[in-house]
């Protein structure tokens, strides 16, 4: 388990190492390309204010003031026939600008067309919940509250969905150490074993990259060829031949005798 880290400015750190490399921006074009979009575009006009709006990646993106997603979310699905809440979530953008932004998929069956819906937060704003306009939106809200911890106004039951209901932290943050906080290493030892077995236990290992040569069960390498399950010892055991017994038979066995390591690639 890694000490805990600061990790606040991790959007502020260049991802990549390579200085000559520069992302490649997705092209914008503008609504009145595209005649359903433009349409539907002069609809949601009428309706609200309309912050940004363009196509990107053959569907419209509408940026609107998130008071408003109760009247658009309604007005898209009786009126503009985007019938489909295919995903809603968040993104982090703590470290940038102290804000989530808040965007919702949308797909009309009957015209082919998909639409996103976006708005900005501050870390302590709550949003309304849609699911009931979209009830596919019941289970997104509470996976968003889960791991961002966005709170959705009147959603009938907002409970973790993912992570136990005592757990202490939301994962997707950028914040949020990888390998999990100080609570995340004891927690399974607590709720299985007590907090008296913390010394005897140890701290579980939430690094995916750990290696534990002493575990005979999972771990196997050249030079370290040990019985599957055998006590650990420190040395491995010295194979006489490379096929067991009862194995698959071969022309000849596999003797240690008649091996040769090579220094080099031929």
């Amino acid at each position: 388990m890694r000490a805990y880290q600061d990790r606040k400015n991790l959007q502020k750190k260049a991802y990549y190492s390579d200085r000559f490399f520069k992302a490649p921006p997705v092209p914008r074009k503008d609504v009145s390309t595209d005649e359903i979009f433009a349409n539907d575009l002069k609809h949601l006009k009428s309706l609200v204010k309309i912050k940004d709006s363009y196509i990107e990646l053959d569907q419209l993106v509408v940026i609107i003031e998130p008071k408003d997603i109760c009247k658009v979310m309604l007005s898209l699905k009786q009126e503009l026939e985007y019938d489909f809440l295919s995903e809603l979530s968040a993104t982090d953008f703590l470290a940038k600008s102290n804000q989530f932004e808040i965007f919702y998929q949308l797909l009309s069956m009957s015209k082919r067309k998909r639409l996103r819906v976006k708005y900005m937060i501050s870390q302590d704003q709550a949003i309304d919940s849609i699911m009931h306009i979209f009830k596919s939106a019941d289970w997104a809200e509470r996976e968003m509250f889960d791991m961002f911890g966005i709170v959705a106004n009147n959603h009938t039951y907002l409970k973790r969905l993912l992570m136990p209901e005592d757990w202490v932290g939301y994962p997707l943050l950028k914040s949020y150490p990888l390998e999990g906080d100080e609570a995340a290493k004891w927690y399974e030892v607590d709720k299985i074993f007590g907090k008296e077995y913390r010394d005897i236990i140890g701290p579980e290992m939430r690094d995916s990259a750990t290696i534990n040569i002493k575990d005979t069960k999972n771990f196997a390498r050249v030079k370290h060829e040990v019985p599957y399950g055998e006590k650990y010892s420190g040395k491995p055991t010295d194979f006489g031949n490379y096929q067991e017994d009862g194995g698959v038979p071969l022309i000849s066995k596999f003797k240690k005798e008649n091996s040769k390591e090579l220094n080099s690639r031929k």
